[in-house]
């Protein structure tokens, strides 16, 4: 379901790297790999509902990281578009596989927002939400989420 058009593919490809890199440093239990990411005036809204500044990340996650062992994300982007001349937006979903487990845990799958700029020759994240995807009295959004995130990290298990 990727939207992007053609003649934005620079960008969308640009802004789809920062985004990966972005959820592989949060893999890596890497916080300050992952607020180098961001813009200074930049928001992360987390899946617990805090807010943070993109020049307060580091310090936000370097706790969690230190006392808590982090599930891992599988991810599958849905949509790429250009807001402007500076600024793009992309959607996605994700799941996380716990520590010491392999498969998926639902209750963790999460709708993802990456809002990022271009500025100083490099792409920044502006604005990374993270919200719980419940799916509320819809079981089968919940399955169709897990069961396109499952088949992401079946693959990503194939050797080759």
């Amino acid at each position: 379901m990727d939207e992007t058009p053609a003649e934005d593919s620079a960008v969308a490809r640009a802004v789809r790297d920062l985004y990966e890199t972005l959820l592989r440093a949060w893999n890596h239990r890497d916080a300050q790999g992952y607020a180098a990411l961001f813009a200074p005036d930049a928001a992360m809204i987390g899946f617990d509902g805090s807010q943070v500044r993109g020049s307060e990340v580091a310090g936000h996650l370097a706790p969690i990281f230190a006392d808590h062992p982090t599930a891992a994300y599988v991810w599958k982007i849905r949509e790429v578009r250009r807001l402007g001349s500076d600024a793009a937006m992309l959607r996605a979903i994700a799941g996380m596989v716990p520590p010491g487990q392999t498969e998926l845990k639902p209750d963790l799958n999460v709708v993802q927002t990456l809002v990022a700029v271009y500025g100083a020759e490099t792409w920044q994240v502006a604005l990374f939400q993270n919200t719980p995807a419940a799916h509320h009295n819809r079981p089968e959004l919940v399955e169709q989420h897990s069961s396109e995130l499952g088949q992401v990290l079946r693959e990503a298990s194939e050797p080759g």
